[in-house]
């Protein structure tokens, strides 16, 4: 049974939020680990917090800007928590975003110095990045700082674990809890300013929309960069009393199934494209064991449906949809109420307005507002620029039931104006993966001297001919004018870090390729 949401809830540090919790749910209680297999209690993160956190504040300043580019891990969520014990503002660094963007989110925010892992960096052979970093900040090593870690540092982590209330820097629900990047889906990415009371009410909203047991394990392989990581993977779990289980990528398509089994995982977080690759390697007792798998960043496409459920039973996908700028949850679909092709129900204290777009009927622009609606978006010279009277922008088209559940029609910027009719460039997608499922598929438009625009298909299916499509158009009578005639084949599809289609890379693609035929 959901429980109410109450926005007062929300109205605490993120510290303070972790201390309730442990208050609440037991201080020795297991609620990290990642695949190192050592597993930290509420007080040992707490402990660990404040020993990194005292080495960082040495070398950082109250409320300044630190980046942080390090895998979902222990290590991440301690780092995190040990820049809040000292009032310092995690800048979360996305080092799938290549160097430009890596640079450019690092002054934007002035971040001064940038935290990592030597192991990390060796591993994903990064070295390249972090000579670019060090031409605009300072690179510090999480080992260096451990090992500097005396013996008076440990008196003060155990009293302070102990007694935190004179240890910890006091901040507030409105002081800032992250920087986040957007993902730069089509164009720069913005750096989003999320206060502390944002997140923690956003982890409020999803625990009363659907009931959480603190005995159950979220496992989550996305990034600590991308909110959908953050929230759902990290702060959602320890505030509730779940262990948060922290796997360093997504990528790992065999290593995960077999960890999911001996993790004991009760829900996975991912995207689509992951969940799919999951399951098609699985043996069945790797993930029948989920009470259920929530999906967001894109489309759950029907086939993965299909395939979770005839290979592992009853484990439901729950498709949900967020915005970096929310927090990142607005709507989800729950284990007793999974309406496929819809991306679920809008969470508690989610207000929505539509607003007509000429040409698409049936919907309209989604804005929002509510409590877990960001700060704003940081400007060049460290303002924060906040959303009018509260309202964001989703730049999304969805059509909305009267019991407020929601269904994505497409973005603004994923219309096409073809002979003077509005189309979906999803609508054109979802063709596409209805004739070849297994293949991956992006739709874009160009500019036709003719008709104004024409779509384009970029696709994996090396077979891929406008015939089939065209042929499935007319048996679901869908307009023709939404079948690609233009189709690219392509080795792989672009794809951003955190599986999302990087529509810029496409875009660039298929206009070297016109280039190219002209």
């Amino acid at each position: 049974m959901s429980v109410s949401f109450d926005p007062r809830s929300a109205d605490r540090s993120l510290f303070e939020a972790l201390l309730e919790a442990r208050a609440k749910y037991g201080a020795k209680k297991p609620i990290l680990e990642d695949q190192d297999r050592n597993p930290l209690s509420y007080t040992d993160l707490i402990r660990a917090s404040f020993a990194l956190g005292r080495k960082i504040a040495a070398m950082t300043a109250r409320g300044e800007h630190v980046g942080v580019m390090l895998p979902a891990s222990s290590g991440a969520v301690v780092t995190f928590f040990a820049l809040h014990a000292f009032g310092r503002v995690p800048t979360m660094l996305n080092f799938t975003a290549g160097i430009r963007n890596l640079k450019a989110a690092c002054e934007l925010a002035g971040v001064k110095r940038v935290l990592t892992a030597n192991k990390f960096i060796e591993q994903g052979k990064l070295h390249d990045l972090i000579d670019a970093l060090e031409t605009v900040t300072t690179v510090t090593y999480l080992e260096d700082v451990r090992e500097s870690v005396g013996l008076a540092d440990k008196v003060f982590a155990a009293s302070a674990g102990a007694l935190p209330g004179p240890f910890l820097t006091k901040t507030k629900a409105s002081d800032p809890g992250v920087i986040l990047f957007t993902s730069g889906s089509f164009g720069t990415p913005k750096g989003v300013v999320l206060s502390q009371g944002n997140l923690i009410a956003n982890v409020r909203q999803i625990a009363a929309h659907i009931p959480l047991d603190p005995d159950w394990v979220m496992f989550n392989p996305l990034p600590t960069f991308h909110c959908f990581g953050l929230t759902g993977g990290v702060l959602l779990p320890i505030l509730t009393g779940m262990k948060a289980f922290e796997y360093p990528s997504p990528l790992h398509v065999r290593q995960i199934p077999p960890l999911l089994k001996d993790s004991k995982a009760s829900i996975l977080l991912a995207t689509d494209t992951f969940v799919n690759q999951y399951a098609r390697v699985a043996e069945r007792d790797e993930m029948a064991g989920l009470k259920f798998i929530v999906c967001g960043a894109e489309k759950v496409r029907e086939e993965t449906h299909n395939i979770i459920n005839e290979r592992f039973g009853d484990v439901p996908v729950l498709e949900g949809y967020g915005a970096t700028e929310a927090a990142p949850v607005i709507a989800v679909n729950k284990p007793g109420d999974n309406r496929r092709g819809t991306v679920g129900g809008l969470l508690p204290g989610v207000e929505t307005r539509l607003e007509a777009v000429e040409g698409i009927p049936g919907g309209g622009r989604l804005y929002v507002r509510g409590p877990n609606v960001m700060a704003g978006y940081l400007g060049p010279d460290g303002t924060v620029e906040a959303p009018h009277e509260g309202w964001h922008d989703t730049g999304d088209v969805v059509s909305l039931s009267d019991d407020n559940w929601i269904t994505i029609l497409g973005r603004v910027k994923r219309f096409a104006k073809v002979g003077g009719e509005m189309v979906s460039l999803t609508a054109a997608e979802d063709l596409a993966c209805a004739v070849w499922p297994d293949a991956r598929h992006a739709v874009i438009a160009m500019p036709d001297p003719k008709k104004g625009e024409r779509l384009v298909l970029v696709t994996d299916q090396l077979e891929a001919d406008a015939g089939p499509l065209l042929a499935h158009a007319q048996a679901i009578g869908a307009p023709e004018i939404a079948v690609p005639r233009k189709i690219i084949k392509v080795p792989e599809v672009p794809v951003l870090g955190t599986g999302k289609t990087d529509y810029v890379a496409i875009q660039r693609m298929a206009e070297a390729e016109g280039r190219r035929a002209a």
